[in-house]
């Protein structure tokens, strides 16, 4: 079954506003999330089994997929849903032979020539943007929201958007097509991530929102 995309959590331990990861994701399911993606650049392997195991034991209990960045290992490892690739990672068709047909894969794309190579690579979705300036990525490059329609109208499977994305923006998106919000900040370096996880979701599906869908 396709997964919801339509809130779509990357975690970061030095942004969260809770004193452990395990509370923040879990504020964040509670609050509407969707997916979670483990983010984890700069600790050892085994820390990285370790807190993957934890964040699927939450995952799990709210029937969340949670999905690795970078690390193929960890995640086939740890039997999560899926795993994410940057543009600088290990090339996207490899990291498909690797996982196999069943696991998801992501692609971070940030233009139509990369959106179209990470589909005929085997990505199930991509991680466009950074659609606004970031501090979890300052160097990360934007894509304009006219580049984001191309993308969108060369591709097929599923787009999430990503970098600053926000309470002022999120509305945005729906409307040209986009399946998810990815954030960071605007969720789990909230005060309430609860709320301000209900409060992005709503504003990013509107009226299906009010209908309850």
């Amino acid at each position: 079954m396709r997964p919801d995309y339509s809130l779509y959590l990357v975690t970061d331990r030095m942004r969260m506003s809770t004193g452990t990861l395990s509370e923040a994701v879990e504020q964040a399911a509670v609050g509407g999330c969707t997916l979670v993606q483990l983010r984890e650049k700069e600790i050892p392997a085994l820390d990285f089994y370790m807190l993957a195991l934890e964040m699927k034991n939450i995952t799990d209990r709210y029937g969340i997929p949670l999905i690795i960045n970078d690390r193929i290992d960890i995640a086939m490892a740890v039997g999560v849903a899926g795993v994410h690739i940057g543009q600088k990672d290990i090339p996207a068709d490899i990291a498909r032979k690797v996982i196999g047909k069943d696991m998801l894969l992501g692609v971070s794309a940030a233009s139509v020539a990369e959106a179209v190579d990470a589909v005929e690579a085997g990505a199930d979705y991509l991680g466009v943007g950074a659609m606004y300036p970031t501090g979890t990525k300052p160097d990360a490059e934007y894509v304009s929201m006219e580049e984001l329609g191309k993308i969108r109208r060369a591709v097929d499977i599923p787009i999430v958007v990503i970098g600053g994305i926000s309470r002022e923006n999120a509305m945005l998106f729906r409307p040209m097509g986009i399946d998810g919000l990815a954030v960071v900040s605007a969720v789990i370096a909230q005060t309430d991530i609860k709320k301000s996880a209900a409060d992005l979701k709503s504003l990013f599906l509107g009226k299906e929102a009010m209908n309850g869908l």
